[in-house]
């Protein structure tokens, strides 16, 4: 399995705005991607600031690329991400996940 995170940063004042924009944009694009395996919208507030990091797993890297495009270490962005975004990354990053077992 591979995780994809993404991060960016609203105003803080548009991030509840910004969080159902990303439902109806990113999030469904996810969930209607075949080998997407899940999504998790992770949100803080600093400041007058809210950072939003997005962590997506995928079963392979060809289902990345069905979402993504030919290539996969470049952000997904929507018609309105510029209306909202302050600050955010060109670029994702992806990690194998690895078993976590247990301890003995």
């Amino acid at each position: 399995m591979i995780a994809r995170t993404w991060r960016g940063w609203t105003a803080a004042a548009d991030a509840e705005a910004y969080h159902r924009y990303l439902l109806e944009t990113g999030v469904r694009a996810y969930r209607n991607t075949s080998g997407n395996l899940g999504v998790h919208v992770l949100r803080r507030r600093e400041g007058d600031r809210t950072e939003f990091l997005l962590v997506t797993f995928w079963a392979t890297e060809q289902a990345i690329r069905a979402f993504a495009g030919d290539e996969p270490q470049r952000a997904v962005f929507y018609a309105e991400d510029e209306r909202y975004l302050v600050e955010f990354d060109r670029h994702v990053h992806h990690y194998e996940v690895l078993p976590a077992g247990t301890l003995e």
